[in-house]
């Protein structure tokens, strides 16, 4: 409503309101992390006084206390893979509607949830998300979000290395052949999961942040000073149900990474371990989320700009999204520029895959009690994983794609019901998480209910059974709340 709001008394000034749809989603965000971020950490009851992992648990492996701006930009380069540029180039596909996502999703839900899966975290020894999941809602649950986590691990260290990959083959013009290619990522995937983490990810981290940020407000404003911007179509009651594109559930599993992401889930954790002080944690896990936002929206309105509609709809069908980002970039940006753009957008892939690894065989290790100080132990788990997930490179990207968007809702989705959890036993306002708890619980049930790669059923059966479904987890979630109470759980260690 703000969005309609802004556009209604501005349009005049500034001579069209795409204009101000855009940067008032912007402004939102802004506006979003000092105001409901606060609140939220307020929530949570922040506490300097206690000693993180990264110092108590030091093994100058996993656990090393690092500066704030490393941290954050390391927690950054993590979570913003493919996802928040390939997810609103195909969630532009709904239109302007993907805007209102972008900002609700992220200030409501994504950064709740990266907020409150991080602080858990560092309260539980940097524990990961399915050690938390066994806590909080029982050993089955443990294993359940175990699976989860790896299937989701292994698929986005498989598309974001196939996405990154053909990203620079395209790039290349053909001129290596993408196994070289994806035969080099791999290796820096190797490297990365089995070496201490300030070893690479601390040191190279910065100097990509760097070429991820210019290269996207490069885009952002040349979109803009360019005139491309006013092409973006208008915001309006009318198109915001698209024709053929039922938003419910698909705009919310096409667009992940930029609003609220399971991925994020696994990746906190590992900052969690590197984290000195509490009061850190809301500029570096929902500030980054927030900053992902932003990006998210500079990729759907250029996306929406240039190529809305069938144009748009082709030029992705044409291969993977990485067709758009090169169109794009050249287009608004010319060669060199649009080169540098293009090498901003292959960073995020590479940046969240290796961690995505390393989130792995974290997980693994902390599951099986593997103590990874050894670089043998590591390498025992780092092998296999990344030799099955080059196996996984053969299998088409597009249905990659669709298994890895519900794994990581359906991740998401249990990360906020641990949250909530969470604050029940300790007497907060759960319903901070409760909320998009439900909403993307029942989105993910309906998505696999009714699509081709579940139970195939029509849409109207789905979304029933979605909330059938939803409202019965919802009762068993709160009779093992007071199981929970009554049995006195310790929530922090």
């Amino acid at each position: 409503m703000l969005i309609f709001f802004v556009q209604a008394i501005s349009f005049e000034i500034l001579g069209g309101n795409i204009l101000i749809t855009f940067f008032a989603s912007l402004i939102i965000l802004v506006i979003g992390y000092f105001t409901y971020g606060k609140f939220v950490e307020k929530v949570f009851g922040v506490d300097n006084t206690r000693k993180t992992p990264a110092i108590t648990n030091r093994d100058n492996v996993d656990y090393v206390p690092m500066k704030k701006q490393n941290n954050a930009m390391i927690q950054l380069l993590n979570i913003a893979g493919t996802g928040p540029i390939f997810g609103p180039i195909m969630g532009a596909l709904f239109g302007p509607v993907a805007f209102i996502w972008i900002v609700v999703g992220s200030i409501f839900a994504g950064g709740v949830h990266d907020y409150l899966t991080g602080m858990i975290s560092i309260r539980n020894k940097g524990a990961h998300i399915p050690e938390l999941a066994g806590k909080f809602l029982g050993k089955f649950s443990k294993h359940i979000v175990n699976v989860f986590s790896l299937l989701l691990l292994l698929l986005v260290g498989t598309v974001f290395a196939t996405t990154s990959g053909s990203l620079l083959h395209v790039l290349l013009e053909g001129k290596m052949t993408l196994w070289v290619i994806l035969s080099i990522i791999f290796l820096y995937f190797f490297l990365s999961t089995i070496l201490p983490i300030d070893k690479i990810i601390g040191r190279i981290y910065p100097v990509l942040g760097a070429i991820l940020v210019i290269g996207t407000i490069a885009v952002g404003v040349t979109l803009f000073t360019s005139g491309n911007g006013a092409n973006i179509p208008e915001l309006t009651l009318e198109n915001m149900h698209p024709d053929n594109l039922p938003i419910f559930p698909i705009l919310f599993l096409t667009i992940t990474c930029g609003a609220l992401s399971g991925f994020h889930a696994t990746q906190s954790p590992i900052i969690s371990r590197t984290v000195e002080k509490e009061s850190e944690g809301r500029y570096i896990f929902y500030g980054m989320m927030i900053t992902e936002a932003a990006i998210a929206m500079i990729w759907a309105a250029a996306s929406m700009s240039l190529f809305y509609g069938e144009n748009l709809n082709e030029l992705i069908n044409s291969g993977t999204p990485s067709a758009v980002v090169n169109e794009v970039s050249i287009t608004l940006l010319g060669a060199i520029g649009g080169t540098i753009a293009i090498l901003s957008v292959i960073v995020l892939p590479i940046t969240s895959g290796d961690t995505a690894f390393r989130a792995a065989r974290s997980i693994i290790a902390d599951y099986f009690k593997f103590k990874q100080s050894k670089i043998l132990n590591r390498l025992i788990i780092a092998v296999p994983l990344l030799g099955i997930s080059i196996m996984l490179t053969q299998v088409d990207f597009d249905l990659l794609w669709r298994y890895f968007s519900w794994a990581n809702q359906t991740t998401a989705a249990l990360a906020l019901w641990i949250a909530t959890m969470y604050l029940l036993i300790k007497g907060k306002k759960y319903w901070i998480t409760l909320i998009p708890a439900l909403f993307i619980t029942d989105m993910v049930l309906v998505y696999i209910l009714n699509a081709k790669i579940g139970f195939n059923l029509p849409i109207n059966l789905s979304h029933i059974g979605g909330i059938i479904l939803t409202l019965i987890f919802t009762l068993w979630f709160f009779k093992k709340g007071k199981e929970n109470k009554a049995n006195n759980i310790q929530t922090d260690l």
